[in-house]
């Protein structure tokens, strides 16, 4: 039996150790770490996987970035502890909080990560989309949470301006759209 719930910030060393655990001791230092830095993750999407006994199985997070402007859900990292790899949680936790993303309204999501594992769960590669260096472009992959979501929106990804509430992307969608039609002052 697992529970799984959303992270609090009481979690975080305890969802830290398992990512120093199951990543390389430079994970850090990637370029998708520092779209991450010093902006709130969206936290309605961290999620943590325990057993009955409240051990960390996995977790989830995700992080509001940009995409030629446009509001995007970055995910990762996802880990899994390594005792239990293997057991489909990975696969849990990617379901769950991708219904939950578009529940709340976001309408694409990108990672950067290996393709045969991701694609199962509808990634594929993003032309047009480009992560700060040194990522590997052809790890860069997205998922369309809405219809055509990616149809159009490309550039470099950026971090979060903090324009509107990164929990509520229609805000910012809508905040977007009627600044973009509003008539001019003159």
């Amino acid at each position: 039996m697992y529970e799984l719930t959303p992270e609090t910030p009481e979690d975080t060393p305890e969802v830290e150790a398992l990512m120093d655990l199951c990543f390389a001791p430079g994970r850090t230092a990637l370029s998708s770490y520092r779209l991450r830095e010093g902006v709130p993750a969206v936290a309605a999407l961290c999620l943590l996987l325990r057993d009955g006994s409240g051990v960390l199985l996995g977790a989830i997070r995700y992080w509001p970035v940009e995409v030629g402007g446009h509001p995007t859900l970055l995910l990762g990292p996802v880990a899994v502890h390594p005792t239990t790899q293997g057991e489909g949680l990975g696969g849990l936790l990617m379901r769950e909080s991708l219904e939950r993303a578009s529940a709340l309204g976001w309408s694409r999501v990108m990672l950067v990560g290996d393709l045969p594992y991701y694609s199962r769960f509808g990634f594929s590669k993003l032309e047009g989309v480009e992560m700060p260096p040194p990522t590997n472009p052809d790890r860069v992959l997205g998922l369309e949470l809405a219809d055509d979501a990616w149809r159009e929106v490309m550039g470099p990804v950026t971090r979060h301006q903090g324009r509107g509430d990164a929990e509520n992307p229609r805000d910012e969608d809508a905040a977007r759209e009627g600044s973009a039609l509003a008539p001019a002052k003159g």
